[in-house]
């Protein structure tokens, strides 16, 4: 427990200062391990369940100020390009459900906001900042990485989503 609060306090540091940003960046590493995690009605959601799709892996939380100002931007390309293969998936780092649903009840969203208890999946997938955003290709591999807030809507934003969709 005091490990994974230390952790979490690192990504809190990591957060204040990622606000700006970078564009988009080609992914270079391994690639991630799959996931299965549950959202907040318990249904679980494998990333493996997502192949044929575009899809937006957005690792945040409601402490990190640049992850909260992101999501309307999320939301905005989501609404976007619905009705194209494309799908969000929102992953929350050990925050409590009620805290979740607080920020949603605020600023309500029509994708998955998937739980990652015990940072887990953010460890694998090497999210040291947040909020930290993976573009995965219809294939199902990881073609492009954010570290901080970007906004989604923006035409930059849309352009990296829509050549994965081509």
């Amino acid at each position: 427990m005091i490990a994974a609060r230390a952790g979490l306090a690192a990504l809190a540091l990591a957060c204040a200062g990622a606000a700006g940003g970078a564009e988009l960046r080609p992914w270079t590493g391994t690639q991630p391990p799959p996931f299965a995690l549950e959202d907040l009605a318990g249904r679980t959601h494998r990333l493996a369940d997502y192949r044929g799709q575009v899809v937006l892996v957005n690792f945040w939380a409601t402490w990190c100020v640049p992850c909260r100002d992101e999501m309307p931007s999320i939301e905005r390309l989501r609404a976007a390009l619905a009705g194209r293969p494309f799908a969000v998936l929102a992953v929350n780092l050990a925050e409590p459900v009620s805290r979740i649903r607080k920020f949603l009840a605020a600023t309500p969203l029509g994708f998955a906001v998937l739980l990652d208890r015990d940072t887990a999946v953010a460890k694998a997938w090497r999210a040291r900042v947040l909020p930290a955003t993976y573009l995965v290709g219809r294939d199902g591999v990881v073609r492009q990485v954010h570290y901080g807030e970007l906004d989604w809507s923006s035409p930059a934003g849309r352009r990296a989503v829509e050549a994965l969709l081509e």
